[in-house]
């Protein structure tokens, strides 16, 4: 072994140490075991394999993204330091890698994807003879990312193809008879492959473990396998990722010492809470590493600004750049977000222009009517709400335990009751058309989803009334979504003190992508929590987003 102070490993840890480098608590554990390991006799580190991949990678690799597209990849000491790691620690008796499973969870934009797209190229040119190399993810497109850059990667090395080439299956060079190919869950016949080399991209997005076991079972034959879990935290509850995460933090706690625990290496770039990232911005290098270098200060503390205003992009923010673990499970909106004394007559808006929906359901959970109203030189949306049940769910509704009272609702005009087990949607239109004929209310457009709509659609019709289609999913309501939430913070819905639309607005809670967007969904799942309301409002939001400009032209 070379001199410790000349080691990376070391190198960053005493970066850390002076303060050059800031880091959080895991990351700082970690470091600190493996360099109590190099004198560990049940290791050796032999630092070659990781210097030749080093040399390689700096040498030959040019990065594939803008704004460095083309650039040489020159290695920050962080990228040399876990290289130098995974590579350079050698069980004594064997000779063999130590580390065969590495996580490796770090913020968007902190070259992650690039890193490992590097290491897989440096295998398939430089690596063992006839390896396997595997790029993988939940979805096809999101294994393509590390493919595609090990493809153009490639291809400023070996520009003629002369010694690498690809075809639909795979990525191949006929140096060492190597090739990469793609692995997602799409993929059919995940069994039954011999992988040497593994990169599992974004895994916080897997319920189930079915790409990752089909890995673990195609190296079970393996002398020195690799397999690296890179990602930022997520949003799935209880899926693979939090598994994994689990695993590895037990190894690195001391809580796991066994035979496999060893073959493990968390590499965890966290925050220590979530407090500091609010308070103290020099903080943000614990979970972005490269930022200053590669993800500008610029850019996370604009991140940082949105998220204080809007849950959706909190939750965003929190997860994919700081890696802090936010349950989709939370309330959406706090009670003094939608709880303030406003109130409107309905009188005042006689023979105004209005648009409308709908969240329409047959039996089990409410039917609900709005309308959006605004007057000439204010911003504040109007809301005028009608929800409708059936007469058997007064009797036997869950929704009681949590905090429904229909009776007294339906006494005070908030809810119409049909006989029966079954909502008249027909009626819902009427209710619409009785706004008209007492009020002179004229609807724009109304928003509705296909579910239960047909009886619905053919009166509304037969009102001479135009409907409009929203699709109930995140990519449609994302942005009305959010625009719900900013304008009941800065007071600007009057839903007239609405019981039914303030105990809908306290149901809701927040179902977030990868990509952020959003939609409504019930806290933890649970069917009595109704969120009709917050929904419909939602929707009759999107149908404002679409024909703004109609509403505004009308009131001038």
């Amino acid at each position: 072994m070379q001199a410790r102070d000349n080691l990376f490993l070391v190198q960053y840890r005493e970066a850390i140490r002076s303060g050059e480098i800031i880091a959080g608590q895991e990351l700082i554990m970690e470091l600190d075991k493996l360099i109590a390991d190099l004198d560990n006799p049940r290791y050796k580190y032999d630092t070659r394999d990781a210097y030749d991949r080093i040399d390689f990678i700096e040498g030959c690799v040019r990065l594939t993204k803008s704004p460095f597209y083309g650039k040489p990849m020159l290695l920050m000491l962080w990228q040399k330091a876990f290289i130098e790691v995974v590579y350079s620690f050698k069980m004594a008796d064997t000779g063999f890698d130590r580390f065969q499973k590495i996580l490796l969870l770090i913020a968007r934009k902190n070259g992650k994807s690039e890193t490992c797209s590097a290491l897989a190229l440096t295998e398939l040119i430089t690596g063992p003879q006839g390896a396997d190399i595997v790029c993988s993810s939940n979805d096809d497109n999101q294994a393509s990312i590390i493919y595609d850059a090990i493809d153009t990667m490639r291809l400023m090395i070996d520009p003629a193809q002369q010694d690498t080439w690809r075809n639909q299956r795979c990525i191949r060079c006929t140096i060492t008879n190597s090739k990469v190919f793609k692995l997602s869950d799409r993929t059919r016949n995940k069994e039954g492959r011999n992988i040497d080399f593994a990169i599992l991209d974004e895994s916080h997005e897997m319920k189930e473990n079915v790409i990752a076991k089909s890995i673990e079972q195609s190296q079970s034959l393996k002398e020195n396998p690799k397999f690296f879990n890179i990602t930022t935290e997520g949003f799935v509850n209880d899926g693979y990722l939090d598994e994994e995460l689990r695993k590895f933090r037990a190894v690195l706690n001391g809580e796991d010492t066994g035979i496999a625990a060893e073959r493990m290496l968390p590499w965890l770039y966290t925050q220590d809470s979530e407090a500091e990232i609010w308070q103290d911005e020099t903080t943000w290098q614990k979970s972005n590493p490269t930022l200053g270098t590669v993800k500008r200060w610029e850019y996370l503390r604009i991140q940082v600004d949105t998220a204080k205003r809007s849950k959706a992009d909190r939750m965003f923010v929190l997860s994919k750049d700081f890696n802090i673990k936010v349950s989709n499970s939370q309330q959406w909106l706090m009670e003094e977000d939608y709880t303030y004394p406003a109130t409107y007559d309905l009188e005042d808006f006689r023979g105004a222009y209005a648009f409308g929906a709908v969240d329409l359901s047959e039996t089990t959970d409410l039917t609900c009517a709005k309308i959006l109203l605004m007057r000439k030189g204010d911003k504040t949306k109007y809301i005028y709400t009608k929800y409708f049940i059936p007469e058997s769910k007064l009797e036997r509704a869950p929704d009681t335990s949590y905090g429904a009272n229909y009776p007294e609702w339906a006494r005070a005009g908030h809810v119409e009751i049909h006989e029966g087990n079954e909502n008249d949607l027909a009626r819902v239109a009427d209710w619409f058309y009785s706004l008209f004929t007492e009020y002179g209310i004229r609807l724009i457009k109304v928003g509705y989803d296909v579910k239960f709509a047909r009886d619905f659609l053919n009166r509304m019709d037969d009102y001479g009334f135009e409907c409009e289609m929203v699709v109930q999913n995140k990519f449609t309501l994302s942005n009305a979504m959010k625009l719900v939430e900013a304008d009941l913070k800065d007071q600007l819905i009057n839903y007239n003190e609405n019981p039914v639309d303030r105990w809908c607005l306290g149901n809701a809670s927040m179902e977030i992508d990868s990509l952020g967007n959003v939609m409504a969904v019930k806290i933890n799942n649970q069917a009595g929590r109704r969120i009709d309301g917050a929904v419909t409002l939602i929707i009759v939001y999107e149908i404002y987003r679409r024909y703004r400009t109609v509403l505004n032209n009308k009131l001038q």
